[in-house]
């Protein structure tokens, strides 16, 4: 199990993804699942992965040694796309290629092609730009209306998102909500933990402005957990109690 979340405000885009692995509660590893492909003042873009682990380790080394064009013969990567589109669409290429070599084998095996990536960033020239890519290659685009996306573990951190996030909402403030996301998924899943990868890429900079992993005891991140369950207690003690039950007066 895993937990990636990317959020595209308006100043900006952030990333972050966890670390673990799981195959069983004594088979527990550190992988990085954010991995991010810069060149300074051209492109940044970033790929956060979920699902089977050997599906998506594969879909990157694929993209790294790049993809032949079928119709000029030339090896595409993610270094040689002009647009964050035909980036996304290579992408979704490399996922399909994938299935093709490994798909029906795992088939045979009744293992599920499971692998979901979030893709985003900016090349020069194009706009900032966040997609969610699924395992037949697929892909939808974020919009301002819902300006995030989850992948892997994502229903306890996603109430936090609903309430919290607008596009508006200024681009450290979003890397905080993020990652109070984040620390609610952990608390509730133990396949999901650190470190924690951050990438947070302001618009228009070409350059990523903070890449950033943040181990478990980070000072940080452990401040932000504490104040986050504090403030929780406090709400629900200052909330009414239900007018419900036998110590109600009068008739409801």
């Amino acid at each position: 199990m895993t937990y990636c979340v990317g959020i595209l405000v308006r100043d900006g885009l952030v990333m972050i993804a966890d670390t673990r692995t799981n195959a069983g509660i004594d088979n527990i590893a550190v992988f990085r699942k954010l991995k991010i492909v810069s060149e300074k003042g051209r492109r940044v873009l970033a790929i956060a992965t979920s699902g089977n682990l050997s599906i998506s380790q594969s879909v990157l080394s694929l993209l790294a040694e790049g993809l032949e064009n079928p119709e000029t013969g030339e090896l595409e990567t993610l270094e040689n796309q002009p647009t964050m589109f035909k980036a996304a669409q290579l992408v979704g290429r490399a996922v399909r290629e994938v299935w093709r070599t490994d798909g029906p084998s795992l088939e045979q095996m009744s293992a599920r092609f499971d692998v979901q990536l979030l893709f985003g960033g900016q090349v020069a020239g194009g706009r900032l730009r966040l997609f969610m890519i699924y395992a037949a290659g697929n892909f939808i685009e974020v919009t301002p209306d819902t300006p995030y996306f989850q992948i892997g573990e994502h229903k306890y951190g996603k109430p936090i998102l609903d309430r919290a996030v607008k596009y508006e909402t200024e681009l450290y403030d979003a890397l905080k909500i993020g990652l109070i996301s984040m620390d609610s998924t952990m608390r509730s899943n133990l396949g999901v933990g650190p470190p924690i990868d951050v990438l947070v890429l302001r618009k228009d900079a070409l350059t990523p402005e903070l890449d950033y992993r943040i181990e478990p005891t980070e000072p940080y991140f452990l401040d932000l957990r504490e104040r986050w369950s504090a403030a929780l207690r406090t709400a629900h003690i200052e909330i009414p109690r239900p007018p419900y039950g036998d110590n109600v007066p009068g008739d409801i």
